[in-house]
């Protein structure tokens, strides 16, 4: 069967009209920031929001952290670059603390045991809250594939920056610290 070389340019105008109309539709709008409702753990859009219990029984919602930058740490007490890192995020957290910076070590607890977690916290010293994931809707929301991962949220609570792996030094904390901060302290 032989099409026309009319047949074959209004199948081309036809394809051509069908595209032009999904870009139409599917466009996003100039000018949207990225508050707008929409979440993702990924650089520049707003950190998924959350409601844990930490270890010590208190809830901590990260919607309420808001106005300070929040560095939120994804790990499990197996996980060797989680210890290996954990030490310079305290070391960091007691520097920065005092000018506002949070904190938030979630414990993906449905890939680790309450216990080992909790011995975890009082054999590394960590003062600074630490969320347990129990059922796993942190570690989801926020696509975490790889422990550690870390997000580095600004006071609008918008991702920065997000590091998946570890270990992180003290320096390359400070770094990150320092430019989401902004250089204030």
């Amino acid at each position: 069967m032989k099409i026309s070389q009319q047949g074959k340019i209004a199948l081309r105008v036809l394809l051509l009209a069908l595209g032009l109309t999904w870009i139409w539709f599917s466009a996003e709008p100039d000018g949207l920031p990225a508050t707008t409702g929409i979440t993702s753990p990924r650089t520049g859009f707003a950190a998924p929001d959350f409601e844990l219990t930490t270890q010590t029984g208190e809830s901590v919602r990260l919607s309420d952290l808001r106005g300070k930058p929040v560095l939120i740490n994804i790990w499990a007490s197996w996980c060797e670059p989680c210890k290996a890192e954990m030490p310079a995020i305290q070391a960091i957290y007691e520097e920065y603390q005092p000018g506002g910076l949070i904190v938030l070590a979630v414990n993906s607890t449905i890939q680790d045991d309450p216990q080992r977690a909790l011995a975890f916290v009082q054999d590394y010293n960590l003062t600074f809250p630490v969320p347990l994931d129990a059922d796993g809707s942190v570690t989801r929301a926020y696509l975490v594939n790889a422990l550690p991962t870390t997000f580095f949220v600004d006071t609008n609570g918008i991702v920065r920056e997000v590091v998946i792996g570890g270990p992180m030094t003290e320096a390359s904390l400070r770094a990150r610290v320092e430019k989401l901060i902004g250089g204030n302290r």
